[in-house]
């Protein structure tokens, strides 16, 4: 059986594991990344970190791939810019096949889990799938005909930054109105510290401080508070419109929720799904797109090892 390593480099924890072929990880490890050091003291991280994965269990790798959380030329094999990193234009795979002897393909972080939960998750029985996941700001993945859709240069896909309110919030990115500042999860916490200022009456103060409210709070008090069911209403109508957007775009089979919020389930999914029902072009008459939730636990480095498997 081939065996491949998969990283997935963050802002906080870059994770590496040892994944076969058949998606399933068989050493997992992650260290601190110490991006203030710079690139290349997080580089050389990675490299330990890829011989310690290796030589514990003695493998032989077929190949590597990387997630980043930015803009990444997979065919000139160059991350152009990860901002929250401080990276331009850092050569990593030329790097690492150096080193390792082996075929390295980098890509968006986003677009390594989406094909992670294609290929071995949620929507493995689809050729055609969506990737949202639900975070600080909003990542997206397209899956067509069971392969990744990146765009020119590897710069697509970039669903949470498509516009969905002219004149609306500022985005990290420049723009107003983009997807990712109403349905990320920054913006679920944002609306609900807004709404329990307003609404000093409001059960979710039981949290003591609006330091303490996550994405999880508005949901937890649903059934029991005015304030925390208006937020998370709003919530869903905002996630629904990008991915009725979504939908009528790519018309995949599936479109596919990661993120912490993904973890409310059916709750969260059931009414997504009405709302798309309802607004999606041609509504019945043309062929259904499920709502799903994410299910591998580290989609990011199962997709990254997976973007080597064909």
């Amino acid at each position: 059986m081939k065996h491949y390593v998969g990283i997935d480099l963050g802002g906080t924890y870059v994770k590496g594991g040892v994944v076969n072929e058949n998606g399933i990880i068989e050493k997992f490890g992650r260290i601190p990344t110490r991006r203030s050091e710079g690139a290349e003291c997080v580089l050389k991280d990675i490299e330990r970190l890829i011989s310690d994965l290796i030589s514990d269990g003695g493998y032989e790798i077929s190949g590597i791939g990387m997630g980043i959380p930015g803009l990444v030329d997979a065919k000139r094999e160059n991350i152009v810019k990860a901002a929250n990193l401080g990276w331009e234009n850092v050569k990593v795979a030329d790097r690492l096949k150096r080193k390792f002897g082996c075929p390295v393909i980098l890509s968006n972080d986003a677009n390594a889990a989406g094909l992670g939960e294609a290929r071995f998750g949620s929507g493995a029985k689809y050729s055609s799938s969506v990737f949202l996941t639900l975070g600080t700001g909003i990542g997206g993945a397209v899956i067509i005909d069971n392969k990744l859709y990146e765009g020119n240069k590897s710069a697509g896909a970039e669903i949470g930054h498509m516009v969905i309110r002219a004149g609306g919030n500022r985005c990290a990115c420049g723009n107003e109105g983009c997807f990712e500042t109403y349905a990320s999860a920054s913006a679920l916490v944002r609306e609900t510290r807004a709404a329990m200022m307003e609404h000093k009456d409001s059960k979710m103060w039981e949290k003591g401080s609006i330091d303490n409210v996550s994405g999880r709070t508005a949901f937890e008090y649903y059934f029991t508070d005015e304030t925390a069911k208006k937020v998370v209403d709003e919530y869903i109508d905002n996630l629904s419109i990008g991915v009725i957007n979504v939908a009528n775009i790519f018309r995949p089979e599936a479109i596919i929720l990661g993120g912490g919020i993904a973890k409310q389930g059916k709750f969260l999914t059931d009414r997504v799904k009405l709302k798309l029902d309802a607004g999606i072009f041609a509504g019945k008459l043309g062929p259904e797109v499920e709502i799903l939730t994410a299910s591998l636990d580290e989609a990011g480095v199962v997709g990254a090892a997976s973007l080597n498997i064909y």
